[in-house]
């Protein structure tokens, strides 16, 4: 039973990479992942100094797509195995990449775009959840573990 659990999970793991096809073509400057993200990403860092007159240090797109498809790739594997790694790395890449690509912010709300990239935000962000509920899963089964230990039975002479 706990195999068949594992292989579909793999499966799945397998099926979401097939997904990213949005990666191919990488080349020397991101390619289109890159291209596509560069407007995005700018309107995210207008948006930060525009509301906390902070400004935020440049990024090389290039870099930043391969931070995603590696945060991605080794965090959805670690995850299919178990591992809170694999959840915190997968956390890590929502928690960056949510309020980047999903802008409904810049949208007015009777625009097309703000209800798509809106339902979108929320999925992202019920992804979140869930991976917060997987890594609370496992710490509670951890610590229950230490704290059930078995007191030593008394001798009866």
């Amino acid at each position: 039973m706990a195999r068949d659990h594992f292989i579909s999970r793999f499966l799945m793991f397998l099926l979401s990479l097939h997904g990213s096809s949005r990666f191919n073509g990488f080349g020397d400057d991101g390619g289109r992942a890159a291209k596509s993200l560069r407007p995005k990403f700018n309107a995210f860092v207008s948006h930060v100094t525009t509301h906390t007159g902070q400004q935020l240090p440049p990024v090389d797109m290039k870099i930043l797509v391969a931070a995603a498809i590696a945060l991605k790739g080794i965090g959805g594997l670690l995850f299919v195995f178990g591992s809170s790694l694999g959840a915190y790395l997968l956390l890590l890449h929502q928690a960056v990449a949510t309020p980047i690509l999903y802008d409904f912010y810049n949208y007015d709300v009777d625009k097309k775009e703000f209800s798509q990239l809106f339902s979108k935000f929320t999925q992202s962000l019920a992804l979140l959840g869930a991976l917060l509920f997987f890594i609370g899963m496992k710490n509670s089964r951890r610590h229950g573990r230490q704290l059930r230990k078995k007191a030593p039975k008394a001798k009866a002479n």
